[in-house]
């Protein structure tokens, strides 16, 4: 039998096995027929053989009724009472008895019907060359579904050794679930398997390996998680935290390739799919994403797998696909513990909301930045009660690094959003003010994008104009953009003459602090050459030294004097533009403005008009270059 030759008839809906004897059944699986030989499967099936045995054993029977139903068809009301007979007989037969159609003739094959064959056809197939003795070459992907199909037939070692069933057992056993990739591929085969391979704990036995070697193994297999559907996903992460030896990060991996795998368009960066992951609806991709979502470890994840860019991701697909209230607010909550990782491009999260006319979601972030906010207070509550002074002080400077980290980040956030037209002046505000004064070292970037925001809304009434100007610290401006300020046109009146005020009084304290600094003495180098040479040399450089530091101390005093009285020109051109001012005010857009080249050219403001990041550090070598100007 092992020569038999299987091939399909021209319309692909029939099977024949060329053995050299013609059919003597047929077996109708689905859609498809198969012409078989009985000998063969009654050999290794036990359920092939009982059912084509009984019905061999009813053929004479059957034959007696043919032959009385064709003697008496003229008999009138006999007849038709045989007839009834025979229905109600036939009707009586068991399940396994209905799918057995009889001969039509002598010479006809018996036909046999599966509707529900586990499998399908192909696994029919592959049954049926397993009876005729063809090599059947068992897969991951074939195992459990030929597993089924030998318990549907029968097929076990009580009737026949060595026999399909034990054959797909060993082959599960040994190969299968030993190896977590192979196991994620038979669990996929068994979601059309159910009940049987539930029955048979297929599907317990795959879930329970791929769950013991997630931790062991390699990671390269995670990705296959995105050809499970949904309940068998919920299955394996269940059996992974319900396990002690599975680490955090293990159970992150599978989340993030199972998210990435069958949400479409999780994120910008993100466009990769597997080919065998199944297309879901949108219906099903809201379910997939909020299974996700309940799936995310409930502390604070390790972030070097569920990063703040697939956070953020998650969170703008649970926005294109409206999720419920619940999954978006644990999202807003989970994204919130890794804000200082994020980037510019993580949290510009378009607005999909009709109610908001914004580009951008701004109501979104606003709320993880409160929720930060709220985390971090909650961190510092816990430490200062837990920890000593000591060691508090040393766990509140990671705190501080992230929310000077988080305040670089909103500043950014801040200026795009800035010229959005629909942006309204209160939303701005709110967004500007979330922070906590110690989140900006300088205010520079703030600035930047309350510049931004005059340039793109011009028709803002004096009122807003001031309101806005107010989330600037004018004190907490660096050198760089208090020139720039100095000179912006957008700016209210009073608002650039805090900026001039502060600029001076900024480099008169630096002055003053040089002043007072305590001298550093010569270089050693210097040192040793005036020791090795003679009394008359020493005694020449240190006059020298002298003089130079004189000549010094000069230069720095007449600065000092200058700056003095810069100062106090500035205080009187201050009072009496108040004077003049009346009850209009100093920042309105309808006031009177010094002309360019007005009052700024009277009191020597000409600077560059160049701002730097708000939080960078070389700000004090900007200083230290300005204050070395001659004066």
């Amino acid at each position: 039998m092992s020569s038999s030759v299987w091939h399909g008839s021209s319309r692909g809906q029939a099977w024949f096995c060329t053995t050299g004897l013609p059919s003597d059944v047929v077996f109708e699986v689905h859609d498809m027929i198969f012409h078989l030989h009985k000998f063969p499967l009654m050999s290794k099936s036990r359920k092939v053989h009982r059912m084509l045995t009984e019905q061999e054993e009813e053929r004479p029977s059957r034959r007696r009724r043919r032959r009385r139903s064709s003697e008496g068809g003229d008999a009138g009301d006999d007849g038709a009472a045989e007839t009834d007979i025979k229905e109600a007989n036939e009707e009586e037969e068991g399940d396994e008895q209905q799918q057995v159609k009889g001969r039509e003739g002598d010479g006809q094959p018996y036909r046999i019907a599966y509707p529900d064959f586990p499998g399908g056809p192909g696994t029919f197939e592959a049954a049926a060359k397993f009876c005729y003795g063809v090599r059947v070459d068992l897969t991951a992907w074939n195992v459990a579904p030929l597993r089924c199909a030998a318990e549907y037939l029968e097929m076990t070692e009580e009737h026949a050794e060595d026999n399909l069933a034990a054959r797909a057992e060993a082959y599960m056993e040994q190969i299968v679930l030993r190896h977590p990739s192979d196991a994620t591929k038979a669990l996929k085969s068994c979601e059309e398997l159910l009940p049987l391979a539930e029955e048979l704990g297929i599907v317990a036995r795959c879930v329970e390996a791929i769950a013991a070697r997630s931790s062991a193994a390699s990671r390269y297999w995670f990705d296959e998680l995105a050809v499970l559907g949904l309940n068998m996903y919920k299955r394996v992460m269940a059996a992974m935290a319900a396990r002690d030896d599975v680490r955090t990060e293990a159970r992150e991996s599978c989340l993030v390739s199972y998210a990435r795998g069958t949400i479409p368009g999780l994120s910008r960066s993100m466009r990769r799919r597997l080919a065998s992951a199944p297309v879901s609806s949108e219906v099903e991709q809201k379910e997939l994403l909020e299974a996700v979502v309940a799936s995310l470890p409930p502390d604070k994840c390790s972030g070097r797998v569920v990063t703040a860019k697939f956070l953020f991701a998650l969170l703008r697909t649970a926005q294109i696909l409206r999720a419920s209230d619940a999954a978006r607010a644990a999202l807003e909550r989970k994204a919130a513990t890794q804000l200082e990782q994020a980037t510019l491009e993580d949290v510009l999260i378009p607005s999909y909301s009709g109610a908001t006319e914004t580009l951008y979601d701004v109501d979104c972030v606003e709320r993880v930045v409160r929720y930060f906010l709220a985390e971090e207070e909650l961190g510092q509550a816990s430490s200062s009660a837990s920890i000593e002074e000591e060691e508090a002080a040393e766990v509140s400077r990671p705190s501080a690094v992230a929310m000077v980290q988080v305040g670089k980040l909103v500043d950014s956030y801040l200026a795009e959003v800035a010229s959005d037209a629909n942006l309204e002046p209160a939303k701005f505000c709110e967004l500007a003010l979330a922070l906590p004064d110690h989140a900006r070292i300088y205010d520079d970037g703030v600035y930047r994008a309350v510049d931004i925001y005059f340039k793109a809304h011009p028709q803002l009434t004096a009122e807003e104009r001031d309101r806005v100007v107010g989330v600037v610290d004018w004190r907490k401006l660096t050198v760089e953009a208090c020139t720039h300020a100095a000179q912006n046109e957008r700016l209210p009146l009073r608002a650039v003459l805090q900026v001039l005020f502060f600029e001076q009084l900024q480099l008169r304290r630096a002055i003053t602090g040089t002043l007072l600094a305590p001298p550093t003495g010569p270089p050693r180098a210097v040192l040793r050459q005036q020791q090795r040479a003679g009394p008359d040399e020493a005694w020449r450089g240190a006059v020298q030294e002298s003089q130079m530091l004189r000549l010094d101390m000069d230069s720095v005093a007449s600065r000092v004097h200058e700056l003095e009285r810069e100062c106090s020109s500035m205080r009187r051109a201050i009072k009496r533009i108040d004077g003049r001012g009346g009850s209009r005010s100093p920042g309105s857009a309808d006031g009177p403005r010094p002309a360019a080249g007005g009052w700024r050219a009277q009191h020597g403001c000409k600077f560059s008009t160049q701002v730097r990041d708000s939080h960078a550090r070389n700000v004090v070598a900007s200083r230290a270059s300005r204050m070395g100007m001659s004066p």
